[in-house]
């Protein structure tokens, strides 16, 4: 099975306990903050939420936003995010491959993904961020959320690949193991990653999550 094959079972699987890691004591000053910043960073505007889950940072996005476009490939995480109590006038979620983003007929102010660059194994970064620019115009502001690996909070690595790619090995309430690619990348290969896509890029590294927030410029 491809790592990208195998984080998607693993999250279908765990979707109906994927929001237990929002409960974590230690982490709420921190998510507090995320949730602050994200409101602000996004009033007003359109967005495209990838990877979007069971609709946690929808849900908070929602509070201040125009409108949100949630998309995710599980139907697991999709089902649970539909049930929320969230205003259908002003969300919608569809399933889509965040690898091969559809044409969109909204035009787009403003795009998220949490928790999802750390999936992305490290080849296919650059191909993945030139992807989303397409679904958006020069001008949008983009936001990425994810952790910070911290001993004794985060799951230990199991191993690296070749490439640089490290592993969590975790367990799911069925008792079923699973290795997950989770990387953990410096503000230095952040801004590396995105120096031709953005302007105005600023990271901020919190305690237990990091952020990156820029506005999308012209590809070349």
């Amino acid at each position: 099975m491809s790592t990208e094959s195998t984080i998607i079972s693993y999250y279908a699987q765990r979707a109906a306990e994927y929001e237990r890691i929002y409960e974590k004591p230690e982490r709420q000053a921190d998510l507090a903050r995320l949730r602050s910043l994200v409101k602000h960073l996004f009033t007003g505007k359109n967005v495209l939420e990838v990877a979007c889950g069971t609709g946690y940072w929808t849900e908070v996005v929602l509070h201040t936003a125009a409108s949100v476009t949630a998309v995710d490939i599980n139907d697991e995480v999709l089902d649970i995010a539909r049930a929320k109590p969230l205003d259908t006038r002003k969300v919608k979620f569809k399933r889509a491959d965040i690898y091969a983003l559809p044409v969109f007929p909204e035009v787009f102010t403003g795009s998220l993904a949490v928790f999802w660059w750390s999936h992305i194994p490290k080849a296919r970064l650059g191909s993945f961020l030139r992807g989303l620019h397409r679904s958006f115009p020069p001008g949008t502001r983009v936001v990425f959320i994810d952790n910070i690996y911290v001993e004794g909070s985060s799951t230990p690595i199991s191993h690296a690949d070749a490439d640089g790619n490290t592993y969590q090995k975790r367990q799911l309430d069925d008792g079923s193991t699973h290795e997950v690619l989770k990387n953990f990348p410096t503000e230095q290969e952040l801004c590396a990653e995105v120096a031709d896509l953005a302007c105005e890029a600023r990271v901020e590294f919190l305690q237990y999550y990091w952020m990156l927030s820029y506005v999308s410029k012209a590809q070349r």
